[in-house]
């Protein structure tokens, strides 16, 4: 794999350092600063990943987002972007209000007070938006268990450990695709776009209404992920039709191809997959996955990967072992509750 110049980590010598701004974002060079940040932490982590402009902007964009209050970024004494930070809330009214803060920190001014500022304004944000919804709040956070700094920003300022989840991985070229078969009288097929938006909604949300820190997809966040995503592919989106034509589960696969093509692979991901209730325990999400995993071979993918609660309460690792996936990485969630008085 070849690197952009702009992308490698080279630590300074010292640190010329003299302060820190935090400031809103306010143009698009910003914008590819800050990717350009992502990609500088995400190498120095050793996480395989890439991000891109457009990818940053469907998120920068999102409706239930502030991109002048929810997003924040820190610059050095020379003005160059040296961390970022974004503060995202549930639609729902909950009681404490959980606000997830995603955040990377330049390696080279992880030691300094930047992540403090960082912690010090995600903290004031969640508390004002609790305030004006009459709830208390928490943070959230998570990474890999192997980035050992994020784990120590995570610990050393409060924050709990309370989930683990994994993500998996197995080749499409090594450990061949099963064929099973469909229960009978059900079929599986793409969705159909926004004609069956609010149905794969109420689907969606009943296949995970059971699921730890559940948190209700809303039709607009549907639609914005569908229509803004650079990466979504419609045949990609599948779900089983029950013979009554309930949609009864569904498997949503994606392919980062910019990222790809950046890191000389073929890698796609098995995203969503679940089964609405009454439709369990007849082997539909197993057919589903497979038929997922087929499609990323047919759209020239040789290594699939996926993401799974280790709790999970339908048995998910274990059908993802089942069908060839083992463990790649250890991801943990933290937790910090806080009070709107402080």
């Amino acid at each position: 794999m070849t690197v952009p110049p702009q992308m490698i980590f080279t630590p300074p010598p010292s640190l010329r350092i003299e302060r820190f701004s935090p400031r809103a974002i306010t143009s698009r060079a910003d914008v590819e600063a800050i990717v350009d940040l992502i990609n500088i932490c995400r190498q120095a982590d050793q996480i395989d990943r890439y991000t891109f402009v457009a990818e940053f902007e469907a998120d920068l964009n999102h409706p239930r987002l502030d991109p002048t209050r929810d997003f924040q970024i820190w610059e050095d004494s020379d003005r160059q972007i040296v961390a970022y930070a974004n503060l995202w809330t549930e639609a729902e009214t909950q009681d404490p209000l959980e606000g997830y803060l995603g955040f990377q920190i330049h390696p080279s001014v992880r030691q300094t007070d930047v992540p403090a500022q960082l912690l010090e304004w995600a903290e004031a944000r969640i508390r004002e938006i609790g305030h004006k919804r009459g709830v208390g709040v928490c943070l959230r956070g998570s990474g890999r268990a192997s980035q050992t700094d994020r784990i120590q920003f995570f610990e050393s300022n409060g924050f709990k450990a309370d989930r683990w989840f994994y993500n998996m991985g197995r080749s499409l070229v090594d450990v061949p695709v099963v064929h099973t078969q469909v229960p009978e009288g059900f079929t599986i097929r793409p969705v159909q776009g926004t004609e069956e938006a609010k149905t794969w909604v109420e689907m969606f949300n009943q296949s995970f209404i059971d699921h730890w820190n559940h948190h209700d997809l809303t039709l607009e966040d549907y639609h914005h992920e569908i229509e803004h995503d650079p990466e979504y592919k419609p045949e990609l989106d599948l779900v089983a039709i029950a013979p009554d034509g309930t949609l009864a589960g569904f498997c949503v696969a994606s392919i980062h191809t910019a990222d790809n093509q950046q890191r000389n692979c073929r890698e796609g991901w098995i995203n969503l997959l679940g089964t609405r209730r009454g439709f369990r325990r007849m082997g539909l999400g197993r057919a589903l996955l497979l038929r997922g995993l087929q499609c990323l071979q047919q759209q020239g993918i040789d290594y699939a990967k996926i993401g799974v609660d280790s709790q999970n309460p339908n048995q998910a690792f274990a059908l993802y072992e089942s069908v060839g996936f083992h463990r790649l990485h250890a991801c943990p969630t933290f937790i910090k509750l806080l009070s709107t008085q402080e």
